[in-house]
């Protein structure tokens, strides 16, 4: 097995071993209370360090990748964008069992963006858009292609080729396999031509902070790089709809083969989501077939000359 495969056990990372590693490495902030942060992320661990920091530790080789990339680029982006994003305190190294390189951050005050929270969806997203256009401006020069450290965000949709036309096979029956498929050939064939451009490769409600109903933060630059900036479009149809969607679209230097890229990231996530959970996890199918339907009907609409 390839190193960079390797997961460990998500209860072995607890509040003992972080305990362990900060008096070692940063004895420093021996005295200050640790705590599981709440939500917890699956790729890394999370843990509050004191009031105002938190201390990230990845649960497998390939998050770990991400570790030294946020170090670097974090500091970088951060004056160009209009929202907070994290701020990189210290570097901790492997130890006491721990095999891999992991972070303290400052802590960010706000709540994950659920619609709830939200005081105006159309407002928000023109904010998201304004994020994404700001990240993009940035200075890509030097930055991190699409790799393994990203699981290939910000290349071709092409990589997941072989997994979308199998999870098709799956639900063939179960879903209008035809339609969803005409999706994924149009995301296929409208190439990326443009230079590499900032992308945050995860914009999801789980990484966005809402503050007294608007934007006020974006977390988890893991799966960030330069390249093809389409994926982060997805949250179009896994957030947005109607108004919402279309203010995005409109705050955005988008053009049709990107939207159309868009939608094929979305219909991957959606597709193989559906194919693992239809007999397993009602509301996971159930999320995973609004998104879809939400992605064909946008396709239909662009084929017919429709306004997204």
């Amino acid at each position: 097995m390839d190193e960079d495969d390797v997961r460990i056990d998500r209860d072995a990372i607890d509040v003992p071993l972080v305990r362990r590693l900060i008096a070692v490495q940063f004895p420093g902030w021996i005295g200050l209370p640790i705590a599981r942060a709440r939500p917890d992320g699956w790729d890394n661990r999370t843990f509050r360090l004191g009031d105002r920091m938190k201390v990230r530790m990845p649960t497998g080789g390939w998050y770990a990748l991400q570790v030294a990339k946020e170090h670097r680029w974090l500091p970088r982006l951060a004056p160009v964008l209009p929202v907070r994003v994290p701020t990189p305190l210290a570097l901790g190294a492997p130890a006491a069992g721990y095999p891999w390189s992991w972070s303290v951050y400052d802590w960010l005050d706000g709540e994950t963006a659920a619609t709830a929270r939200i005081a105006s969806l159309p407002r928000f997203a023109h904010a998201v858009a304004g994020f994404l256009s700001a990240l993009r401006m940035a200075d890509a020069r030097g930055g991190p292609p699409p790799g393994k450290h990203n699981f290939f965000r910000g290349g071709p949709v092409s990589v997941y080729d072989a997994e979308t036309r199998a999870a098709l096979g799956t639900l063939a029956g179960r879903i209008d396999a035809a339609a969803a498929a005409a999706v994924w050939e149009a995301a296929l064939h409208a190439e990326w031509k443009g230079p590499p451009l900032w992308f945050h490769g995860d914009v999801a409600g789980g990484n966005l902070l809402v503050a007294e109903g608007s934007l006020s933060a974006v977390i988890d630059f893991g799966t960030s790089g330069v390249g093809d900036p389409a994926c982060d479009l997805v949250i179009a149809w896994t957030m947005f709809e109607g108004e919402s969607r279309s203010a995005f679209r409109a705050a955005l230097p988008v053009d049709e083969a990107e939207w159309a890229r868009a939608r094929g990231w979305a219909l991957w996530k959606a597709l193989i989501t559906l194919a693992r959970h239809i007999d397993s996890d009602p509301d996971e199918a159930a999320k995973a077939r609004r998104i879809l339907h939400e992605v064909i009907s946008d396709h239909a609409g662009a084929r017919l000359g429709r306004p997204p």
